[in-house]
């Protein structure tokens, strides 16, 4: 401190002070770091005498920015600069900051070390390379080449991609060394797939070496996850690498654990968020050095840099979660799509349902049907009835659970054997309100908004909060209103009081629930989060069906059919006494495949509605949302193949004030449009680039920025275009 500042506070730090402390501070001085230094600009420093130029991607997601830029490499970082390594470099000086033939200042920033080159073709000054993050490659051919074609796909830029494929990284998990590579494992025995009919010479290709491509329809039951494993296992005994990706955690936890039981300890990898930074990336780091040749994981996982792949497999590609939230927003089934065009590897998509897109593969020849007989499939399903919702049973207790007779009979009988499951469309307590007679959505008189009951209190409008005692239906007369879909936890509490002396359990968004015990007992969850009973269930109900139905999205009736077979492949066959009640229209065309256990051809007839059509997957779509001016602006100059057909623009929902916000969607309060843009088979990629290319003339003249009002976001293949 200064003589000022020192006045009234005694001497220096050192006057007074005892010998213990005095020798107590210097130790600590003679201990301490060095502090780090920042990145230098290499002022006057020598450069690399072979190779010094560097080609960098910068970690900069911007389309405008979308390429290589070239740095001078100096000759202190000559050996660390290599091909694939994390570096730092100076972005953004301009022409006039240059000194000694080196271009200098500009702010700090990320990137990757593509190549490095003898000459650069700038002709301008260079800035040198500030920092080499880390020796450590990180960055292949095969994933760079990888990460620009779905950039592409997708209208997207390379950096945006490369942040979804490669882990931050963690010093600690660099510096341990990963476990040397164990030898090919021998070839698996067919097993349980067995019962498919091309299932053992599936196998026995990918053993052989041979890169097959199917898609297959799993027969209900828990041996999925182990017919995974077993190709898996086919595959590295051949040599090489496979891919796994699910949708979720818990399915990546019966894949790993199928793994362990076929492979053993330490040949494969599992890739989830649940890992944490540093176990994650240790384990990214063990398969892109080659010391493990298998990877499990969720969706973050279709980038893994597995060897040598092998086999890319995707188990239920239609579940959301395979779908990226994030820039550029791939879906993993298409970059696993890309991956096995790219390696010329095999692919098996794999699932209880079977989707458009699968029956879209198989139906152009690119890929094979993986199928049990018909009678395999009745021997492993359980028996499926269906039933109206008015038919209410005469029991009182039932009837407040609004169970009609039949499936409150499945519930009783199916109570002595086991636990039953109970699917609900959603969850929490009470929804909104719809007339008991025509199901026609109570609004209110006043502001037109849904009347709710919450809690079972008095009825009110959600938006104005106007209670309303004197209801009436517009559309029929009606004066009944019942709950347009009842949540897991009510049902749950009306179900408890149907069968008193029952455990209920409950699983959903807030706890889901991995497995439960074979002992009887009511398990009422969401879609997607239903835990599996041991040996199975005795029955399952699944409920309000009409409300999954009635969705206004194009793939409305795809998706409650993939979400019912799921639900009810954890039952126990027929032959065991396995029953699933579903409570929908009978005739409907997603229940009646249901019933038939018949999830290919109902795939196969969808897709040739959409042929017809023109809708996707057979065409390639993109949707531009922002403002009406900014949309406007955006599609007077974007320039569209010849074959394109611009749909809209609409408006979409306005984003309730408090409420998430989903990718692309509007700001909480403001109005904001949509346009889709369809074009033919075999013109997506046009599609893509005349996009991207438009997108980034806006950015550059600076019409892309953040502001809401100016911002448009385009999404190629959008999962909802109603």
């Amino acid at each position: 401190m200064s003589s000022e500042n020192g006045q009234g506070g005694g001497g220096g730090a050192g006057e007074g002070a005892p010998p213990e402390q005095l020798a107590l501070i210097r130790e600590s001085v003679r201990q301490a770091k060095a502090p780090r230094a920042k990145p230098r600009t290499w002022r006057g420093a020598a450069l690399a005498e072979a190779l010094p130029v560097a080609r960098v991607l910068v970690d900069k997601g911007v389309l405008h920015l979308d390429r290589y830029f070239d740095y001078a490499v100096p000759a202190e970082l000559d050996a660390d600069a290599q091909p694939g390594v994390r570096v730092r470099v100076r972005f953004g000086a301009g022409r006039g900051r240059v000194r000694d033939g080196r271009r200098e200042g500009g702010g700090l920033i990320d990137g990757y070390l593509v190549e490095r080159l003898a000459e650069s073709d700038y002709s301008g000054p260079l800035a040198a390379l500030a920092q080499v993050v880390s020796p450590e490659p990180v960055l292949s051919p095969e994933l760079l080449g990888l990460a620009r074609a779905v950039a592409d796909r997708y209208a997207g830029s390379v950096a945006d991609v490369l942040q979804l494929a490669v882990p931050p990284r963690s010093a600690r998990a660099e510096q341990r060394p990963s476990p040397a590579p164990l030898p090919p494992p021998e070839a698996p025995a067919a097993g349980s797939w067995a019962r498919y009919e091309r299932g053992g010479a599936f196998l026995e290709a990918l053993a052989s070496g041979a890169s097959p491509r199917a898609v297959w329809s799993a027969l209900p039951g828990p041996e999925w996850s182990e017919e995974l494993a077993r190709a898996v296992a086919a595959t590295l005994a051949s040599g090489r690498g496979a891919l796994v990706v699910v949708p979720d955690g818990r399915a990546a936890a019966r894949v790993d654990a199928a793994l362990t039981g076929v492979l053993g300890e330490g040949r494969h990898a599992l890739l989830t968020a649940d890992a944490g930074p540093e176990k994650r990336y240790r384990e990214w780091l063990a398969v892109r050095r080659g010391a493990v040749r298998a990877v499990v994981g969720t969706r973050a996982a279709m980038f893994a840099p597995v060897r040598d792949l092998g086999l890319v497999a995707v188990w239920d590609d239609g579940d959301d979660s395979h779908s990226e939230q994030h820039a550029p927003q791939p879906h993993a089934r298409d970059v696993l799509l890309l991956r096995a065009a790219q390696d010329k590897c095999g692919f098996l998509m794999g699932g209880w349902s079977c989707t458009v897109e699968g029956a879209q593969l198989v139906e152009s020849g690119w890929a094979r049907p993986l199928v049990a007989s018909r009678e395999q499939v009745r021997r492993s399903a359980p028996l499926v009835r269906t039933v109206g919702d008015q038919d209410l049973a005469r029991d009182e207790a039932a009837r407040a659970a609004r169970l009609p007779t039949l499936a409150w009979q499945a519930v009783r009988e199916g109570l002595r054997h086991g636990p039953v499951l109970v699917q609900v469309p959603r969850r929490g307590y009470v929804p909104r309100m719809a007339c008991a007679n025509c199901r026609a959505p109570a609004r209110c008189r006043h502001c037109s908004g849904p009347l709710e009951a919450p809690d079972g209190g008095a009825l009110a409008c959600g938006w104005c909060g106007r209670e309303e005692g004197a209801w009436h239906c517009p559309e029929c007369g009606g004066f009944r209103l019942r709950a347009q879909v009842v949540g897991a936890r009510r049902t749950a509490e009306e179900l408890g009081r149907a069968f008193p002396a029952v455990p209920v359990r409950t699983s959903g968004r807030e706890h889901v629930l991995d497995t439960v015990p074979g002992t009887p007992a009511l398990v009422v969850t969401t879609p997607g989060a239903e835990p599996v009973a041991e040996g199975g269930y005795a029955a399952a109900l699944l409920l309000d069906g009409w409300a999954m139905l009635a969705r206004p999205d194009l793939r409305a009736g795809e998706d409650a059919l993939r979400r019912w077979i799921a639900a009810a492949a954890l039952v126990r066959p027929q032959g065991e006494g396995g029953t699933v009640v579903v409570v929908a229209e009978p005739t409907l065309r997603p229940v009646q495949a249901l019933v038939r256990w018949d999830p290919v051809g109902h795939a196969v007839r969808e897709l040739a509605e959409r042929a017809e059509l023109g809708f996707p997957p057979v065409s390639r779509m993109a949707a531009v949302a922002g403002t009406a001016e900014a949309v406007a602006a955006f599609l007077g100059t974007v320039e569209l193949p010849r074959e394109a057909e611009v749909l809209g623009p609409v408006p979409l929902p306005v984003t309730p004030a408090g409420r998430p916000r989903r990718p692309g969607a509007p700001p909480p309060g403001e109005h904001w449009e949509r346009a889709l843009i369809r074009v033919p088979p075999g013109r997506g990629a046009a599609l893509a680039s005349a996009l991207k290319s438009a997108q980034a003339a806006r950015m550059a003249r600076g019409g892309g920025g953040g502001a809401a009002s100016s911002a448009v976001w385009v999404r190629i293949d959008p999962p909802d275009i109603g």
